[in-house]
């Protein structure tokens, strides 16, 4: 076939082809692929921000405020009748937050984890007449979050590794082809691991000695520095091991 004897159409087609190009460069409509959010931005999202740190926190304060002010020690209500209005000043706390939140259009899921959470103490303490079993449920779930952890890294399939990849890496785990990367998340999940462990452990040595006050402002002023800094240390580590990666390569 010879220049200029395409077919007709062909010929229009390129010509709005060329057209729509221009358009597009003119408009700067081509698709651009926004970059995730760096790992601190996430853990932050996670975390809920310092409202989040604070929000989470009100129920538990609730709890232990009403259950020391209106006992036998302050008010003298007793014990009986301090831990009811200790438990329902918790949960419409709890509540109060996730309407607040409803009503400004907020996301409401750190408050219903919340809630759920602060529901099952409540019922605990309630049904046993005991205030510390409202913090059992924490106590047994951090357990449980380190045993989960640890076993990944048994079974060679580190969770922090596939966080990362989620939060960090667009989804992608090809991590598990770089030995320094795999190694890294193998011992930071054990850093998890034991922070969890201490966490979980200073409040059950008081849950064990019956001190439940004690238990709450524990829970309160050590639970969100420990995550805090965990977090903080992560980022780090995993920061500067592909940061060397991408040095290395360039």
């Amino acid at each position: 076939m010879t220049p200029g004897s395409e077919p007709r159409h062909a010929a229009h087609e390129t010509v709005e082809e060329r057209l729509a190009e221009e358009v597009v460069e003119e408009l700067d409509l081509h698709e651009v692929e926004e970059p995730l959010p760096s790992m601190s931005e996430q853990i932050a999202e996670q975390l809920g921000g310092v409202r989040g740190l604070i929000e989470s926190s009100l129920p538990v304060l609730a709890f232990v405020l009403l259950n020391v002010l209106l006992g036998d020690a302050v008010a003298g209500f007793g014990k009986t009748t301090a831990l009811y209005w200790a438990i329902a000043g918790s949960v419409l706390s709890a509540v109060g937050i996730g309407v607040y939140r409803l009503i400004r259009k907020e996301p409401v899921r750190h408050a219903i984890n919340g809630l759920f959470g602060i529901a099952i103490g409540a019922y605990l303490a309630w049904r046993t007449g005991d205030a510390k079993n409202f913090y059992l449920p924490g106590i047994l779930l951090t357990f449980g979050q380190a045993a989960v952890l640890l076993l990944s890294v048994v079974v060679r399939k580190p969770l922090i590794g596939y966080a990362w990849g989620i939060m960090a890496n667009k989804g992608h785990q090809d991590w598990f082809g770089n030995s320094r990367l795999f190694r890294t998340f193998q011992w930071l999940t054990l850093v998890w691991v034991v922070s969890l462990c201490v966490r979980a452990g200073i409040q059950y040595y008081l849950y064990a000695q019956d001190e439940a006050n004690a238990l709450g402002i524990v829970r309160i002023l050590i639970s969100w520095p420990i995550y805090a800094a965990t977090f903080a240390f992560t980022a780090w580590a995993i920061h500067r091991v592909t940061s060397e990666k991408k040095v290395s390569v360039g």
